[in-house]
C-alpha cells in the first residue's frame, strides 16, 4: 500500500483560459503536484461526489458563472481548501472572497515560484499528509513578545511552537506591519498592501483586521503592546512595550 505521504497532491485548475490552464498544469507537474486542468464547475462535478482532490484553484472571472459561488460550493460540498486567482481589476471580489472562507488569492499576472508556495502552505495548513513543514530558518523569522512570524512558511508561531491561525489577510497586514516598525502607517496605506477598494470598504476593513490580530497577539488586547493606534494618523508596530 502506497504511503499517504509519497502521494502527490491533486490541484483541480478551474480556469476557462486554455492557455493558462496548460501553463499552470506544466508548473505543477514540474513542482511535485497533480494537476487536473477543468474549464469551469460542471467539468469538476462531473467528477462525481468524491473528486479525488486535495485542493481547487478557481478563477473568480469564469466566463459563465461566479468563480465566488463555485468556490462556496467546493467548500460546502467537499470541505477543500480553496486558492483563488483574480485580475488587477477585481479588488473587491478578493476582500470578499478571503472574508467568505478562500485560503489565499493570487493576482494574475502571477510569480509561478509564490503560486507554489502558496499552495504548499495552504496545503500544510489543512493538513495533507504530502506537506512537511520545512525546518524553519531563523533568518527568515521575526520575533516579538515570544511570538515569531515566519515570513519564509508565511505563519505565525508561539514560544511553544504552535501555530496561531490567522487569515491571509490578518497574515498580510501583521507582515507589513512588522516589517516596517516604529513608523506610524496610515489606514489607506494598509488597504493598498491588501489591494482593497477604499471607496467600497473604508475605514473599518482595516481596523476589524488590526482588532483580531490584538486578539491573537496581545497578552491584553484592550492594552496593546505591538499594535497601538495612533488616534488620527494610523497604526504603528513595536516589537517591545514603548509607549
Amino acid at each position: 500500500m502506497t504511503d499517504p505521504k509519497d502521494r502527490r497532491p491533486v490541484v483541480a485548475v478551474i480556469d476557462d483560459d486554455a492557455n493558462l490552464r496548460r501553463t499552470v498544469t506544466a508548473l505543477l507537474h514540474d513542482s511535485g503536484f497533480e494537476a487536473v486542468p477543468l474549464a469551469d464547475g460542471a467539468a469538476f462535478h462531473a467528477r462525481g461526489p468524491k473528486p479525488g482532490v486535495d485542493l481547487a484553484l478557481i478563477d473568480l472571472r469564469l466566463a459563465n458563472e461566479n468563480g465566488l459561488e463555485l468556490a462556496q460550493a467546493l467548500r460546502r460540498r467537499h470541505g477543500l481548501p480553496i486558492v483563488m486567482l483574480t485580475g488587477r481589476g477585481d479588488e473587491t471580489d478578493r476582500i470578499e472572497g478571503l472574508e467568505t472562507g478562500a485560503d489565499d488569492y493570487m493576482m494574475k499576472p502571477f510569480n509561478p515560484r509564490e503560486l507554489i508556495a502558496r499552495i504548499r502552505a495552504v496545503l500544510r495548513r489543512a493538513g495533507h499528509p504530502g506537506m512537511v513543514s520545512p525546518d524553519r530558518d531563523d533568518a527568515h523569522q521575526i520575533a516579538f513578545g515570544g511570538l515569531r512570524l515566519d515570513l519564509e512558511r508565511r505563519d505565525l508561531v508561539a514560544a511553544n511552537g504552535t501555530e496561531i491561525a490567522l487569515t491571509n489577510a490578518e497574515y498580510r497586514i501583521l507582515q507589513y506591519l512588522v516589517l516596517n516598525p516604529g513608523r506610524v502607517i496610515p489606514r489607506p496605506e494598509l488597504m493598498a498592501e491588501l489591494g482593497a477598494d477604499l471607496n467600497h470598504y473604508g475605514d473599518r476593513t482595516i481596523d476589524v483586521l488590526i482588532l483580531r490580530l490584538r486578539r491573537k497577539i496581545e497578552p491584553v488586547p484592550s492594552k496593546p503592546v505591538h499594535l497601538q493606534t495612533r488616534r488620527g494618523q494610523g497604526y504603528i508596530f513595536l516589537t517591545g512595550s514603548s509607549p
